[in-house]
């Protein structure tokens, strides 16, 4: 099965308290793609500068990720630069040069309008939206935002919201988007707004999964070194689409299944800086943390004396 990601492709620069990288491969769109080629064909529509290195589209082909979306435009492309403390859930951002992702207006391919899954990484809802417009006839389409959208853009964002079958947010933007602070009355208003099924990402905590009536908890995976988050969201949505469209059922087991793959590929995501140590791992490594998923997390009822 098919699947389109729509996002911005960026060179980050980032320091943890555990180093430092300029001008690395980042982005939305990047993260999500590479994670989900793991399981199925993935479309990628963004827009790079005259600046963006070669190597860097070269890695994304030798994944398999059709890149034929992908435009090169006149001038640099879109920078961000942050810096995480010890508290790695939540990023200070130092500068964002938007560049040519300021006038992105994706146009899909001809090719890319029959695909079966969308994913609507976090750009301008009303761009969600004229995505949504261009594909035929998909089998799920998903969509993430920020908290920027939700305060500057809130009428655009709930119209887009409305065409969705899974919104990805954090607690943060959940309870922002909902106005309540109890995350569960928050899932309960979010989906009266449209969306049929919601995933809250709560970082090393885990994540929610709400699917018309039915709540899933999948956990973090527990890591001994967490070196960059930057991205970790985006991998884990990659992981949760990539699994879908690999199955070809979205029912609320295979969506439970989703789940686990995408705290697999978002575990190793934060292993290391950028997507490095996305470069190294195997089906193989996939499908063992995904056994050790069960392993963490299975439990029996107590015999009766």
């Amino acid at each position: 099965m098919s699947l389109l990601v729509v996002g911005s492709v960026a060179l980050d620069s980032v320091e943890t308290p555990f180093g430092k990288r300029e001008q690395t491969l980042g982005g939305a769109a990047t993260f999500f793609a590479t994670s989900a080629s793991f399981y199925t064909q993935v479309r990628a529509v963004a827009v790079v500068g005259e600046d963006f290195p070669q190597e860097h589209l070269n890695f994304l082909a030798s994944r398999g990720i059709d890149l034929s979306g992908i435009a090169r435009e006149k001038g640099k492309t879109f920078r961000w630069k942050g810096r995480y403390t010890f508290a790695l859930n939540e990023a200070q951002t130092l500068d964002t040069q938007l560049n040519v992702f300021q006038s992105f207006a994706p146009v899909l391919p001809d090719s890319y309008r029959d695909s079966d899954y969308v994913f609507l990484a976090n750009i301008h809802p009303e761009l969600q939206g004229k995505v949504l417009d261009q594909v035929r006839s998909p089998k799920l389409t998903a969509m993430d935002t920020m908290n920027y959208w939700i305060r500057e853009t809130l009428p655009q964002l709930q119209k887009t919201l409305r065409r969705v079958d899974v919104l990805f947010v954090n607690d943060a933007e959940a309870r922002q988007l909902s106005g309540e602070h109890n995350i569960f009355v928050a899932a309960k208003a979010i989906m009266a707004m449209g969306p049929k099924r919601l995933v809250i990402k709560r970082g090393e905590y885990g994540a929610l999964l709400f699917d018309q009536g039915h709540m899933f908890f999948c956990p973090a995976y527990p890591l001994t070194e967490v070196f960059d988050p930057t991205g970790a969201g985006d991998s884990f949505a990659g992981g949760f689409m990539g699994a879908l469209a690999q199955s070809k059922h979205t029912s609320h087991g295979f969506l439970r299944r989703a789940m686990v793959h995408g705290a697999v590929l978002g575990s190793f995501a934060v292993e290391r800086f950028s997507l490095d140590r996305l470069r190294d791992i195997s089906d193989e490594d996939i499908r063992f943390r995904f056994s050790e998923f069960q392993r963490l997390t299975e439990f029996s009822e107590l015999p009766v004396e």
